[in-house]
């Protein structure tokens, strides 16, 4: 299982060079609250995680990393990151990343499920931006934690399941399978 995570941009900072995850602070990754998981997640973490950088790149959360206020040129960062996760062997690509970095790296569309946020206004499914943020870093701490890796896009739908409401649509030609997440 790998699971892809934007940065955030909101930062904590930093005077010299810390591990990425304690700089990243924006709503994902309070919601994912690295602090409070337990040492197996973490562990877990480090062999699972990848987050697109928009100035280091493919890196773990381990990865020592300094503030930095830049935006993505995914032209200039395409290279990099795809060589770091084009070496990645995984039976599932979990991708919770923002639009924005999704064009850096095309993941293999037989064996990621994007994940879709949102929610019901009157009868009708709307996309919620904010609420997407927090809801995919629960899902990244949902997976850290779970007992079980989740080696499929059933799998993921199975441990997601538990927790919201959502619908599983598979890979077609052109576009990866989708785990669409109800926030409740």
């Amino acid at each position: 299982m790998l699971i892809l995570l934007p940065p955030s941009e909101k930062k904590k900072e930093t005077i010299s060079p810390t591990p990425a995850i304690s700089v990243y602070s924006g709503v994902l990754y309070q919601a994912l609250d690295w602090p409070s998981l337990s040492a197996s997640a973490k562990k877990r973490a480090s062999s699972s995680v990848v987050i697109i950088s928009a100035k280091y790149g493919a890196i773990t959360p381990d990865t020592r990393i300094e503030t930095y206020k830049e935006k993505i040129n995914n032209k200039v960062m395409a290279a990099p990151v795809a060589k770091v996760l084009d070496a990645i062997t995984t039976d599932l690509i979990i991708d919770c990343r923002s639009s924005t970095y999704k064009t850096v790296w095309s993941a293999p569309i037989d064996r990621t499920v994007e994940i879709h946020v949102s929610t019901v206004v009157d009868g009708e499914r709307v996309v919620v931006t904010h609420m997407s943020k927090k809801i995919r870093g629960e899902i990244a701490r949902l997976l850290l934690q779970s007992r079980s890796s989740a080696k499929t896009p059933e799998d993921l739908y199975a441990i997601v399941s538990e927790k919201y409401p959502c619908a599983l649509t598979p890979a077609d030609e052109k576009n990866p399978w989708v785990l669409e997440v109800i926030a409740i």
